[in-house]
């Protein structure tokens, strides 16, 4: 039985989260990715380290790698640590690996890594997104927007 495509994740410990990605990015469609991580760099992240605030994620022939993430060496991992900002495969459908290649071949869209959790059963995840780069002016309405929220807010609390 296929699992739905947009239903909420079972996240139980988020890691690493690329807050910057929403305000510069239209997002449009997001999944679930399996990363594949050796031993120190569990632990890494287990220990609440690492970073996807400048990573991104390409296609390279059937393949999805993350690049440029920064998982810190594990203290402990003698010289079987690993390299910190080395690219790491992630684990999609092949269905799904050629939607994005599509989407981002043709229609110019970028995959951006939103958070790298452990799920209930304890593995590694990567969510990643679809998403199209906003322009300024299109950040400048998000910020309005943002801020109007806020005012309201304040505005509901005065009152009640």
């Amino acid at each position: 039985m296929a699992r739905p495509r947009h239903a909420t994740f079972d996240k139980v410990k988020t890691v690493a989260e690329n807050r910057r990605a929403r305000f510069d990015y239209a997002i449009d469609d997001v999944y679930e990715a399996g990363i594949v991580l050796s031993g120190t760099e569990v632990k890494s992240l287990r220990f609440g380290e690492g970073s996807i605030a400048e990573s991104y994620a390409e296609v390279k022939g059937d393949e999805v790698w993350l690049v440029n993430s920064n998982i810190p060496e594990f203290s402990h991992g003698n010289r079987y640590n690993h390299e910190p900002k080395r690219p790491r495969k992630l684990l999609l459908n092949q269905r799904e690996i050629s939607k994005l290649h599509g989407a981002v071949a043709r229609q110019g869209m970028t995959l951006v890594p939103l958070s790298i959790y452990f799920n209930s059963r304890g593995r590694a995840k990567v969510e990643l997104a679809l998403a199209k780069g906003k322009k300024l002016h299109d950040k400048r309405e998000t910020e309005k927007e943002r801020d109007w929220k806020r005012e309201q807010g304040r505005l509901l609390r005065e009152r009640g």
